[in-house]
């Protein structure tokens, strides 16, 4: 009797099969039980039916998906020790990365089990007791970073037999002892520092800046390279000095020019201390965020449901691109080593302490709206305050309107704008109901606001008004997108942030910028330019000649157009609640029976929308003064 499947059933186990294929089986279960057996604080979207090489956080499989060659899990809130065998059945493993953890416990013996390993990274853990006596089964590794732990005993000479090390770092341990021989070729940065290592320094390695072994006990005079002996020269019977007063000026001399260049090196190399020791590849060249003065135990904090696996080192190294400079900092695009892109925002000025910065970042990290873009972490030290968002690839709405226009040019639609209107409008309303009803985002602009997965308008850099340094506005108040009554940038309202979202609906209605732009097109007075040209009732000059295309739409902007002067009122109380705004954003569509309405105009592509006396006469009446 045979055995009949369902149809369901063939595909299940033919996608069975292809993963069994195609997967490392018993890499995965390596790493599932590595997971399963310490604890850790983030969440990791390690899944037994998902693909580790195509899914999984931190992990990278060879070429073909049959080995996992690389585990990158920094700052991913592990506590405790690696439990045994489980990464250590990772054979064919080349990179490990498990820093900025809390990891304990001795050095996992397990790990020399991987002889495949280029590259190590333990740094910013717990662990504790001596170093490996044995390093040679390391044949291929390039760069071993144990810093920042608590390893003690001696540093062991097998290290010499790793011929291919480019970079040792094991600073900021306890080690002692004397520094063996290693006489490694290869070695291009060794940082031994903040130690308790005796002795002198090897002569192989006198290479290497005085940076490196400063912080042990050194016989320094041992240490230093020899004094070249002073160049003889005819006695002149007229010299006021000795000649061993000139052979001590002459040494003393080269001992201070040894101390100022140790100086100089020490001050270079702390601007650096943060960059994680990598290989680099050859014929490419990277722009690097720099940030100075970091404190050794700040940590990247991340919220509840992010997926994003790094730390501070790594946006240190990683490639960055400036995406813009607003009021309260720089915004840069970095890419990081395993093809994560996110969004981070160098905040410049900030005037609070670091309790109050952490409270006000935790309830932003915790508002979740489609249309609000969710910080995902930030960082804080005493010189540095970033947060990080997710990046979005087609830019902010600013961008969008004010790109270079020319032939290759793609206009922003109508059908877009509104999306972006509503989008932005419900994504306001939701942070104004934050905090007790009580949170102001403070700086709403178009550069703010980007596209979601559905195109709608997605509101970013909240709550940051009351955490900056008060700015003041420039002498004519109403240039740019603050409210006229806001002179103090700490102060901001609801009815502030209303009035900025109008001056967003003025620029999707006119194409226009409030503030200078790349393009280099002439700055206008946007809020008291719109309302001139409504006064004088020449509305249909308002609108972007790029919507002129569109058929159909007239009194769809009209009303938008209504909606945004409303909001850019001159007192406040004559504002409407961003509430009411959503309300008739939402109504535009519905109320006008959208493009198809047999109430609204007809032209064609290339002519002046037509509008009605009346609905010109009811803009014109409206109560802006500007």
């Amino acid at each position: 009797m045979g055995i009949k499947l369902t149809f369901l059933q063939i595909l299940l186990y033919g996608t069975l099969f292809i993963l069994a294929k195609t997967e490392p089986v018993e890499d995965k279960q390596a790493l599932l039980d590595f997971i399963t057996n310490i604890f850790h604080s983030r969440n990791l979207n390690w899944n037994e039916r998902t693909s580790v090489c195509d899914n999984w956080i931190g992990v990278t499989c060879n070429q073909n998906n049959s080995r996992v060659i690389a585990v990158r899990l920094p700052a991913s809130g592990f506590r405790g020790n690696i439990p045994l065998n489980t990464l250590s059945r990772l054979s064919e493993l080349q990179i490990l990365s498990l820093r900025s953890n809390g990891i304990n416990g001795t050095f996992p013996s397990d790990l020399l089990k991987l002889g495949n390993l280029i590259g190590l990274y333990l740094q910013y853990n717990d662990f504790h007791g001596p170093l490996p006596s044995d390093f040679s089964v390391w044949k291929n590794l390039s760069v071993l970073n144990l810093s920042h732990n608590f390893f003690n005993g001696s540093i062991s000479p097998s290290i010499s037999n790793l011929t291919q090390l480019t970079a040792l770092s094991l600073a900021n341990n306890l080690l002692e002892g004397d520094i063996p021989d290693l006489n490694v070729p290869s070695l291009q940065y060794l940082d031994l520092s903040n130690n308790n290592l005796t002795g002198v320094v090897p002569r192989s390695l006198l290479r290497f800046p005085f940076s490196s072994f400063s912080g042990n006990n050194f016989l320094t005079e041992n240490s230093l390279p020899p004094v070249p002996p002073p160049t003889t020269a005819p006695r002149r019977h007229s010299s006021k000095f000795s000649e061993s007063a000139i052979l001590g000026i002459v040494i003393g001399s080269c001992v201070v020019a040894f101390v100022s260049i140790a100086l100089l090196l020490i001050v270079t190399n702390r601007k650096k201390k943060n960059d994680d020791i990598t290989t680099t590849k050859k014929g490419k060249s990277k722009k690097r965020m720099v940030f100075e003065n970091q404190e050794s135990n700040s940590r990247i904090t991340f919220f509840e449901g992010c997926n994003l696996a790094f730390d501070l080192e790594d946006l240190l190294r990683a490639s960055a691109e400036v995406l813009g400079k607003g009021t309260f900092g720089t915004t840069y695009k970095a890419a990081l080593e395993d093809a994560t892109v996110v969004a981070v925002k160098r905040l410049r000025e900030v005037g609070v302490g670091k309790k109050e910065f952490e409270q006000q970042m935790e309830i932003v990290g915790n508002i979740r709206h489609e249309n609000v873009a969710p910080l995902r972490a930030y960082y804080y030290s005493k010189d540095e305050k970033l947060m990080v968002y997710d990046y979005y690839n087609r830019g902010s709405v600013s961008a969008l309107l004010h790109a270079k226009r020319g032939e290759n040019r793609i206009p922003l639609d109508w059908e877009t704008r509104l999306k972006i209107a509503v989008g932005a409008a419900k994504g306001i309303a939701h942070i104004h109901s934050q905090n007790g009803g009580k949170f102001v985002h403070g700086n709403i602009k178009a550069s703010n606001i980007f596209l979601n997965s559905k195109h709608y308008g997605s509101i970013c850099d909240l709550g940051l008004a009351t955490l900056m340094n008060p700015i003041t506005p420039p002498g004519i108040r109403t240039t740019g997108y603050r409210a006229p009554e806001v002179t103090d940038t700490r102060k901001a309202s609801m009815a502030s942030d209303v009035y900025s979202f109008g001056v967003v609906l003025l620029e999707l209605l006119t194409g226009k910028s409030p503030i200078p732009t790349s393009g280099g097109e002439e700055v206008i007075q946007l809020v008291r330019w719109v309302h001139s040209v409504v006064r004088e009732e020449w509305t249909g000059e308002v609108f972007d000649v790029e919507l002129l295309r569109y058929p159909n739409i007239e009194e769809e902007m009209v009303a938008l157009l209504q909606i945004a002067m409303s909001c850019v009122a001159r007192m406040p109380e004559q504002r409407p609640k961003i509430g009411e705004v959503v309300k008739m954003v939402e109504e535009i569509r519905s109320f006008h029976g959208g493009h198809n309405s047999p109430s609204a105009g007809t032209r064609s592509p290339d002519s002046t929308p037509t509008l009605t006396p009346n609905v010109t006469h009811e803009i014109g009446s409206s109560s802006i003064n500007t």
